[in-house]
């Protein structure tokens, strides 16, 4: 009976590719190649685990593949954290998942968790990826993530440091370590992770510019001013430890500083100077607005920063509105 089953499932599904003579022809083929094959059943249970372990596999190959083509150690684990979820909600075999089954996951995500538009749509650019890397692996044959469409999210202009802000979190450093720390993220715009795996030799302290590791494990040389130089200088003078990062711990033994240990010391900051929201990345976003306020070029900003399109250099920029204002009176009157 089940091997029955079988000939009639394969048939059925081959009905939409095959004429009726190469339907009839498949059949005999398969009732031929069967005969002396015993066919079983599995239990439920069997086939839930077989098909776990087969969803397991292919999500840890997912993970290998970002691995190797360097994406972070955050990215990936928050790749793996929301295909994981996905995958024990929904309970099917990838080979199944529809596009209907995303777009309830996504619904009920942003009902239940309380979350916002850009939340979710992160998380849908997350599933597209991940379905889009089957389908070019031929372990699926059609991606139900491409009729999924972005997801609107509000325009939400992010605030930016006022010079005001930078020199009262100067005045707040109480070490000459934390002051070097602000100085290089407000100079260069680097991101916290490039911030501490910086080491003393990748400084040129002459030509004010170190060479940093960024996304993909692409180098790139982001510059300094000299008021950034005489605060390392001063930093590195200070030093009596022979650890060769360039920014470690003030007590022994010296360890290099980690990215929550540089998010703690801006986080700090701010409260003391009544700052809201700060945190490293605001450095890197001020960056980019005051370059492009000054007139740099967007494509020159664009290789400071390190990013591969234009268009998220200009999702880091925020226009000055005064400036808007003043451009208006000057060219409409």
């Amino acid at each position: 009976m089940v091997k029955n089953d079988v000939i009639m499932n394969v048939t059925q599904e081959m009905a939409l590719i095959l004429t009726n003579n190469q339907l009839e022809a498949l059949k005999n083929v398969l009732i031929r190649n069967f005969e002396d094959v015993e066919v079983t059943a599995i239990s439920d249970e069997l086939k839930k685990i077989e098909e776990k372990t087969i969803n397991d596999n292919y999500k840890n190959a997912f993970i290998s593949a970002k691995e190797i083509e360097g994406c972070s150690k955050r990215t990936i684990k928050y790749y793996k954290e929301i295909i994981e979820k996905m995958l024990v909600s929904i309970d099917k075999p990838l080979k199944r998942i529809t596009t209907e089954d995303i777009r309830n996951y996504l619904s009920k995500y942003k009902d239940n968790g309380k979350c916002n538009s850009t939340t979710v749509d992160n998380i849908r650019r997350v599933f597209s990826s991940f379905f889009s890397w089957l389908e070019e692996e031929d372990y699926i044959i059609k991606n139900p993530v491409r009729r999924v469409h972005k997801i609107k999210t509000a325009t939400i202009i992010k605030e930016t440091f006022t010079d005001e802000n930078i020199e009262k979190m100067r005045d707040e450093c109480l070490n000459v370590r934390n002051l070097a720390v602000i100085e290089l993220l407000y100079s260069t715009g680097i991101r916290v992770g490039e911030l501490v795996n910086l080491d003393k030799k990748d400084l040129n302290i002459e030509e004010r510019s170190c060479i940093v590791l960024g996304k993909g494990n692409k180098q790139r040389e982001v510059y300094f001013d000299a008021r950034t130089k005489i605060h390392l200088l001063q930093y590195l003078n200070s030093r009596n430890d022979n650890n060769i990062a360039l920014f470690v711990s003030q007590n022994k033994p010296h360890q290099r500083l980690s990215i929550s240990g540089i998010e703690l010391i801006v986080r700090k900051l701010g409260l003391s100077t009544n700052i809201s929201r700060v945190h490293p990345h605001k450095f890197r976003r001020t960056l980019a607005t005051v370059a492009i306020d000054k007139g740099m070029p967007i494509e020159q900003v664009q290789k400071l920063l390190g990013h591969v399109k234009i268009e998220t250099t200009m999702h880091y920029a925020m226009v000055n509105q005064n400036n808007v204002k003043i451009s208006h009176r000057k060219y409409i009157g």
